[in-house]
């Protein structure tokens, strides 16, 4: 029984921003022993049948999931004028839960696309059923809350999450990358959590396979970005954001055991 699974990944179909390559990923799933994974491209699904055949071929349990874009206001607004989109983790439970996230990302891109495929809480409320809901990377709305000095802003996000989700079904998700600006509101949710009685659930961003993959991750960016290695527009904040082993995910939270465990739960 593995005592981590990794709910927050990124293939190369999170196009120009994902360096986990399908084929390569079941055998590095193993190599740090993972029984199960999650794959939660930007925005789509293009490789969720892929991911799961190979996954499933390997003898590891493919968890069909989505970071999705929940934009401020209506996801039919062709603006950003209340702020960019935050980003928000959607993990299928069960068939409906698949047939919920298709539904949503699916109308990410045939209604509300503007620069890129956004949904709403409108369609959450409504297309919820079967999802297990995190909170994201620190781009995810109560991060954002939290960094702008907003903290009962966030709180009120959690309980209405929660709410529709349901307890037991969204999560308050922690992270470590040798991140400044993530380290800035980490503690903070923590603190929520500990409030709400909202459970935590700790994942790495993981956008390639191991660490030293991070340079052909840095060569991503620059052509999505049309800049190169000299002089970058967007870099990571360090080489951190690979698949781990769980020996390797205990060492970031051992003040919050549950944090592992409920990864899983989930």
């Amino acid at each position: 029984m593995t005592d981590f699974v990794h709910l927050h990944l990124h293939t190369e179909y999170s196009l120009l921003d994902g360096a986990c390559r399908i084929d390569r990923l079941a055998a590095r799933l193993k190599e740090v022993g993972q029984s199960a994974c999650a794959i939660t491209d930007h925005g789509n699904m293009f490789g969720a049948v892929e991911f799961y055949n190979a996954l499933k071929a390997a003898g590891i349990k493919p968890i069909i999931g989505c970071e999705v874009y929940v934009a401020r206001g209506r996801h039919e607004d062709r603006d950003y004028r209340g702020g960019k989109p935050y980003h928000l983790v959607l993990l299928c439970e069960n068939y409906t839960g698949y047939r919920n996230l298709i539904k949503l990302v699916s109308l990410g891109y045939i209604e509300g696309f503007f620069s890129r495929p956004r949904i709403d809480l409108e369609l959450i409320r409504k297309y919820h059923e079967g999802l297990i809901c995190l909170t994201g990377c620190i781009a995810g709305e109560l991060a954002q809350k939290i960094a702008d000095s907003n903290y009962k802003g966030a709180v009120e996000t959690a309980r209405l999450y929660n709410d529709i989700f349901g307890a037991g079904n969204y999560f308050i998700e922690i992270q470590k990358h040798r991140d400044p600006n993530e380290q800035k509101v980490m503690p903070a949710l923590i603190r929520l959590s500990q409030e709400t009685g909202i459970p935590l659930c700790l994942t790495n961003d993981c956008h390639y396979l191991r660490r030293e993959d991070a340079e052909a991750q840095q060569v991503l960016m620059c052509i999505s970005t049309a800049t190169t290695l000299d002089e970058p527009a967007l870099t990571f904040p360090s080489d951190d954001f690979y698949i781990k082993s769980a020996e390797e995910m205990a060492q970031l939270y051992p003040a919050f055991p549950e944090a592992m465990q409920n990864t899983v739960r989930i």
